[in-house]
């Protein structure tokens, strides 16, 4: 038990001192503007696009694939729903003010990150299934995942967390559907 409160005073202790500054750090235009429309297409948009371009290219064959990802997105929503509400970590910005985004969080609460879950449980299967498509999946994985971040919305450690349970997730379906 020592050790385990111990762990997470460390993991807390560097997430503040990451949010302080990040919260402090005035980027450049560009960066700003690929956070904001990253996190926006974490919203959930994206993810539809995709899963359309992949069934028009795809046809049949590419049934597999977006079930798997069907399954590990809503898993990794049912699982973040609970694993929020029975955690309730304050998210970032309801702790400090950030100095330049000024988005509103889509719930109260910060662990792990839903965006990130949903992000890496889309794209692991359909990259799986289509390796050609595999970096541009992750790149636009981890875009998501670092706009939580950079835009105040979660501390690394509610990233790192839902990167590896979308990935599991995603993972998990892309074998039990293919």
């Amino acid at each position: 038990m020592k050790f385990t409160a111990a762990m997470l005073r460390f993991i807390a202790l560097r997430d503040y001192r990451l949010m302080w500054r990040v919260h402090r750090w005035r980027p450049p235009k560009w960066v700003r503007l690929w956070m904001v429309c990253a996190t926006r297409g974490g919203d959930g948009w994206l993810w539809g696009l995709l899963a359309l371009a992949v069934l028009l290219i795809g046809g049949m064959e590419a049934l597999p694939a977006l079930a798997a990802a069907a399954a590990a997105t809503m898993s990794g929503i049912a699982l973040f729903v609970w694993l929020k509400r029975r955690i309730r970590r304050r998210r970032p910005c309801a702790i400090h003010p950030h100095a330049w985004a000024k988005l509103l969080p889509p719930d109260k609460f910060s662990f792990p990150s839903g965006h990130t879950i949903t992000a890496f449980a889309v794209s692991l299967p359909i990259g799986m299934h289509y390796p050609p498509l595999m970096a541009l999946l992750l790149f636009c994985a981890t875009s998501v995942a670092v706009s939580r971040i950079l835009l105040g919305m979660h501390f690394l450690s509610d990233v790192v967390a839902g990167s590896a349970l979308g990935s599991l997730l995603g993972y998990t379906a892309f074998k039990l559907f293919t």
